[in-house]
C-alpha cells in the first residue's frame, strides 16, 4: 500500500493534469518532496512543463508571467517556512491583476504546528484577503473542482500536509490513462447598455485593460468616436499622441475638462490624467476586478463587461480638434528632446520595435516615458505588472512571459533590474532581450515632490555606483552597451536568441528631471 504523502501528492498532480493546468513552476525542498517526484514523473510522461526556480520570490513572478503570455492558470509549488513568504508579492500582484496562480505550499501535519518543529509556521491563510480561495489539506477528500472554479478570481492557496515518509515506497504505474483536461473561464453575463447623450467625452485606458483584448476596446472606442488616451500608446494606433505630457499642464487640462470620462481598467501612470478624469461631470468604470477587488471604487456607474452603446448626440468637431490641436502642440516641443536621454529612448523604442514584438515594461519611469513620449501604434503585445507596480520580480516576470514566444523584449530601470538579480539564473532556452536603462538610483523621485527634501540623494535617490555590465556577465549574460539612439535601435531589431542585456546608460537623474520642468513650462505658455 502506498504511503499516505505519496498518495497525497499523486492524487493532487492529477488533479492538476485533469483541470486543464499544464504549467507548475517547482522550488526544490524537502517537504515538498513527493509532490516534486510525482510532477517530474507526469512531465516525463508528457502531461505537463515543470519548471524550476531555485529562489521562490523569483519562482512566484515567473509563474505570474506564463499565465500573464499563456492566459491560463499557473501552479506554484514550494516547501514549508520562509519559502512561502517568499511567493507573497507574486501573490499580491496577482491578485490585483485577477491572475490564476494556484499556490501549492507544503507543510508539516497539522500536530506539529506551534511544537518548535523545524521550518514550521502557521501556513494556512498566509496570504489573506490575497487569496481568492485558502484550504489546508491532508487528504485528497476536499473540494478541488472549488478551488479550479476560484482560479477565475485571482490566486488559490493550497496548504498541503505532508507527513513523512515523504519518498514513494512503491512503483505503481499511477499516471495509467491520466488525459490533460481543458481549462475554461466563466462567461461575463449579458452586456449592459451605456447611453451616452453628451458629446464632449473623452476614453481613457487603464495599461492592463482590465483583462480586454485590443480588439474589443477598439471597436467600442470607434463606436462612441471620442478622443482615446491610451497608458499604452503601442497597442492603440488612434490614440491622442503624449497625452499625459500635455494633460501636465494645469491650463490645458481645464481647457479640455470633459463632460464624461470613460474609464476602461485602472489609470496608474499619470496624475495628470487622473485628474482630468475626476474633472469630468460624469465618469463611467469598465472593469470586472471592481466585482471582487476594488469593490469601493466609486463613478456614476460601473460597468463588470464592454457595454453597448447608445450614442445620442452629434459629433462635436470643435472639441476634437481642441484635442488635436494640444496633442500637435506637444509634438512640436518633443521634436527638440535631447539625442540622448530616457525620452528620446522611449521615442526610440516606441517607433522602432518590429511588428508582432512581445515588450514587457518595468514600473517607475519605463513605463511613463512609453506613455508619454513613444508615438501611438500597433503590432505590439505589451506586458506590465500593473496590479501593485513594484519594482520587484521585473525579470522573473519577463522570462515567463518569454517562455510562452518565440522571443520577447523587456525594458527595465536599473534598481528594478537590481532587485531581480537572482531571476537570472535558469533562463536556459528562453529568448529574452533586456533593455537596461541606467541612470545609477531611483530616477522617478527626482521628478516628484520629494526632490526638495533634505537628505533626497541618500533615502530617495540611492545611487548603486555598480557596473552593471560588469554583473549581469558575472551571471554569464552576454551584455552590449550602447551610446546613442542609432546603436540602440540597431540592438532591438538584432534576432534574439538566449537571454541578453542592452545597457543604455543615460544622463544624470538631476538631468532627467531638468529636461522634463522644461518640458512643462513650454506647455504652460499659451
Amino acid at each position: 500500500m502506498v504511503n499516505t504523502s505519496t498518495g497525497l501528492a499523486r492524487g493532487i498532480v492529477l488533479k492538476l493534469i485533469e483541470s486543464g493546468i499544464t504549467d507548475v513552476v517547482l522550488s526544490p525542498g524537502s517537504r515538498n518532496a513527493p509532490i516534486s517526484i510525482a510532477l517530474y514523473a507526469a512531465e516525463e510522461r508528457g502531461l505537463l512543463t515543470l519548471h524550476i526556480r531555485i529562489d521562490e520570490r523569483t519562482a512566484g513572478f515567473f509563474a505570474l508571467g506564463i499565465a500573464k503570455a499563456s492566459k491560463r492558470p499557473v501552479a506554484l509549488l514550494c516547501t514549508s517556512g520562509t519559502a512561502v513568504a517568499n511567493y507573497h508579492p507574486s501573490v499580491l500582484e496577482a491578485h490585483h491583476s485577477q491572475i490564476p496562480l494556484l499556490v501549492i505550499t507544503a507543510d508539516r501535519p497539522a500536530r506539529l504546528r506551534q511544537t518548535g518543529s523545524n521550518q514550521t509556521t502557521l501556513q494556512s491563510g498566509i496570504y489573506g484577503a490575497a487569496a481568492s480561495l485558502s484550504a489546508d489539506v491532508a487528504s485528497l477528500d476536499f473540494n478541488f473542482d472549488e478551488i479550479i472554479s476560484k482560479l477565475q478570481d485571482g490566486p488559490v492557496h493550497l496548504n498541503v500536509q505532508l507527513d513523512e515518509p515523504l519518498l514513494p515506497d512503491d512503483e505503481s504505474d499511477w499516471l495509467h490513462g491520466a488525459q490533460p483536461g481543458l481549462w475554461s473561464t466563466g462567461n461575463q453575463g449579458e452586456a449592459e447598455t451605456l447611453e451616452l447623450s453628451q458629446p464632449r467625452g473623452v476614453i481613457v485606458l487603464g495599461h492592463d485593460r482590465a483583462g480586454f483584448s485590443v480588439d474589443e476596446i477598439a471597436r467600442f472606442a470607434d463606436e462612441i468616436g471620442w478622443p482615446l488616451i491610451a497608458e499604452d500608446p503601442l497597442s492603440f494606433s488612434k490614440a491622442l499622441p503624449h497625452a499625459s505630457i500635455f494633460l501636465s499642464s494645469q491650463r490645458i487640462r481645464e481647457l479640455l475638462r470633459p463632460d464624461v470620462a470613460i474609464v476602461v481598467g485602472r489609470t496608474t501612470l499619470s496624475r495628470a490624467v487622473n485628474a482630468l478624469v475626476k474633472s469630468a461631470g460624469r465618469e463611467f468604470v469598465i472593469d470586472p476586478r471592481t466585482a471582487r477587488i476594488d469593490q469601493k471604487r466609486v463613478a456614476t456607474e460601473i460597468f463588470l463587461s464592454i457595454p453597448e452603446v447608445r450614442r445620442e448626440f452629434e459629433d462635436d468637431s470643435e472639441w476634437m480638434a481642441s484635442w488635436s490641436s494640444q496633442s500637435a502642440a506637444a509634438s512640436e516641443i518633443l521634436a527638440a528632446l535631447p539625442e540622448w536621454s530616457e525620452q528620446s529612448i522611449a521615442r526610440a523604442i516606441g517607433s522602432n520595435l518590429p511588428t508582432n514584438t512581445t515588450l514587457f515594461i518595468s514600473s517607475s519611469r519605463p513605463i511613463r516615458d512609453l506613455e508619454g513620449f513613444a508615438a501611438p501604434r500597433d503590432g505590439v503585445e505589451t506586458f506590465a505588472n500593473r496590479g501593485l507596480a513594484g519594482i520587484d520580480g521585473n525579470i522573473s516576470t519577463a522570462l515567463g512571459i518569454a517562455s510562452q514566444r518565440k522571443s520577447a523584449i523587456a525594458l527595465l530601470g536599473d534598481l528594478s533590474f537590481l532587485h531581480d538579480l537572482s531571476g537570472l539564473i535558469g533562463a536556459s532556452g528562453i529568448n529574452l532581450r533586456i533593455v537596461l536603462i541606467n541612470n545609477d538610483g531611483g530616477g522617478i523621485f527626482s521628478t516628484l515632490p520629494q526632490n526638495e527634501v533634505r537628505g533626497f540623494e541618500k533615502i530617495f535617490g540611492t545611487p548603486h555606483g555598480l557596473d552593471l555590465a560588469a554583473i549581469s556577465a558575472s551571471f554569464g549574460v552576454e551584455t552590449r552597451t550602447v551610446l546613442n539612439v542609432d546603436q540602440l535601435v540597431e540592438a532591438l531589431i538584432a534576432p534574439i536568441y538566449g537571454l541578453s542585456i542592452v545597457l543604455a546608460n543615460v544622463p544624470s537623474r538631476d538631468e532627467n528631471a531638468r529636461v522634463l520642468r522644461e518640458l512643462t513650462g513650454k506647455l504652460d505658455t499659451p
